[in-house]
Order: C-alpha cells, then sequence, then structure tokens
C-alpha cells in the first residue's frame, strides 16, 4: 500500500501570518519545524496502519520547505518545484492507494487562516463548474480521475469543513480555530502531532483505489483583484474574459485543467507590479 501526501504550509500548526510561510524569513525558519512536525506524524501513523510505502510531495511555495532530517527515516520526499501535476504530484503513475492533504487551507475568497487559491492576494475567487473552489477541491478532482481517494485533510477548522464537500470519508484534524485571516486559536504542536498520527493511522483503511472518475468537461472561473491581470492571462489558449476582472477555460479532463490553471496563475504572478499589484 502507498500512501502520497500533498504537503502545504498555510494549514500548519502554529502558521497564522504571512512571514510564517515566506521563505527566508525568520518566522518561516522556525515554522518550518512546526510544518515538519505535522508531516512527520502523518508519515508515522500511515506506518502504523500498515502502509509499505510513504512518498510526501512538497507542495508550498518554493516546494523546500520540510526538514528531511527531522522525517521518519522510512519515508521518500519529493521536493522543489516545476512538476506535471505540482501539489499533486505522484498521483499519475498508478501505484499510490491514497492521498493526504496536510496543511491544507481555506479558498480565494473564502473565510480562513491565510485563505488564497496559488496566489497570496490577486486572485479573489475560483470557481469549479460553478462551485466556488479551494486548492483542496481542485486537487481532490484531479486525484478522482486516477482512482485515487483523498483520507486526510488537516488544517484550520475551515479548511477541515471545506474539505466534507469534496472528502466527506477522510479523517480531518483541525490544527487551530480560525479567528480571522490572520489570527486563529492554535494548539500545541505535541497535542497536534498526536491528533495527527491517530487520524492517519485510523485513515489507512481509507486508501482503496477506486475507478477514475472523470466528470468531465470542466470549466474553471478566476476572478483577479485588478483588471490587468484579467487581460494578461487570455494569451494561455483557450482562457477568455467573462467579465471586467474575470477570465474561464473548458478542460475535457482535471490534468489539463489544473495544469493550465498553474498556468493562469504563473503569467498573473509575473503581471503583479509590487506597488499597484
Amino acid at each position: 500500500m502507498k500512501i502520497l501526501i500533498s504537503a502545504d504550509m498555510e494549514g500548519a500548526t502554529g502558521v497564522t501570518w504571512p512571514a510564517d510561510v515566506r521563505p527566508g524569513s525568520p518566522e518561516w525558519q522556525r515554522c518550518r519545524e512546526l510544518f515538519t512536525s505535522d508531516v512527520d506524524a502523518a508519515v508515522r501513523g500511515f506506518f502504523d496502519g500498515g502502509a509499505e510505502h510513504v512518498m510526501i510531495n512538497e507542495a508550498h511555495a518554493t516546494m523546500r520547505n520540510l526538514l528531511l532530517e527531522r522525517l521518519d527515516e522510512r519515508v521518500d520526499m519529493l521536493t522543489g518545484r516545476h512538476k506535471d501535476l505540482s501539489m499533486v504530484e505522484g498521483v499519475q503513475y498508478g501505484d499510490v492507494d491514497g492521498i493526504a492533504f496536510v496543511g491544507y487551507h481555506g479558498g480565494a475568497g473564502m473565510e480562513g487562516v491565510l485563505a488564497h487559491t496559488y496566489l497570496a492576494n490577486s486572485i479573489t475567487g475560483v470557481w469549479l463548474d460553478g462551485v466556488r473552489a479551494s486548492e483542496g477541491l481542485l486537487n481532490a478532482r484531479v486525484v478522482a480521475e486516477y482512482g485515487v481517494p483523498v483520507i486526510l485533510v488537516t488544517g484550520d477548522d475551515v479548511a477541515c469543513e471545506d474539505a466534507l464537500g469534496y472528502a466527506p470519508e477522510a479523517r480531518k484534524v483541525a490544527v487551530k480555530d480560525h479567528v480571522s485571516r490572520y489570527a486563529a486559536v492554535c494548539r500545541t504542536p505535541a497535542r497536534t502531532a498526536a491528533d495527527i498520527r491517530a487520524a492517519a493511522r485510523e485513515a489507512t483503511a481509507l486508501a482503496v483505489r477506486h475507478d477514475p472518475v472523470s466528470a468531465g468537461p470542466h470549466t474553471v472561473a478566476v476572478e483577479f483583484d485588478a483588471e490587468h491581470l484579467a487581460m494578461a492571462v487570455t494569451v494561455v489558449p483557450g482562457v477568455e474574459r467573462v467579465g471586467e476582472r474575470k477570465v474561464a477555460y473548458t478542460s475535457e479532463h482535471m490534468y489539463d485543467g489544473i495544469r493550465t490553471f498553474k498556468a493562469v496563475t504563473t503569467i498573473a504572478a509575473a503581471a503583479i507590479e509590487e506597488q499597484y499589484g
């Protein structure tokens, strides 16, 4: 049995503001340890539950945040950027039985600690087939096309509530309770590690591959906070403006849908100016 962990950072224990997740800052250095503790707890829990192979795919920012030397020696970790499926890279090879979303968060335009979708501020909303979408929902639809169930979700309480919509059977662990975008009631890493490990152990039983689900075509709409970003991303084939600050595109499969989304966000990020967005 192989488990894949998609590891994001905004939903990690103790993380509450941008510097906590900004690579290179002193706060990030401290929160890397908290992030690593959450992920390692999931790894150990999956091995406790009988997993034979656990792979971590780093999914935050530079995708070079976790402390490899602090992880259980049995695990493998994919670290670094530029991967076909970005946050869920590895699911496409046919050997993954279940996936965990560790450190996830609410989506752009939602409540939640550091809520966003790919870009920190410039995207104000994302919709998948008419439903407001978080990264969790987008990624869940991708892995469903490979017959892989989402079996564990950790993050703030908003992320766990969001997961009820796309992975109702998955185990959920809230490591903090949302107060505002930059404030939360946090549990200690000793408590969250114990909770995550116990949930991962239980979640291992849910790692049963199912028939691939392809309910396409899928339409993704993205709303920005500035008109020029909507204009800029229309250089991506198939992406069209559907409003002053909103674009949309349709893909037959979510494999293409998420790759197009990555292209849209990459171009939008390059079009943002420091002072005026």
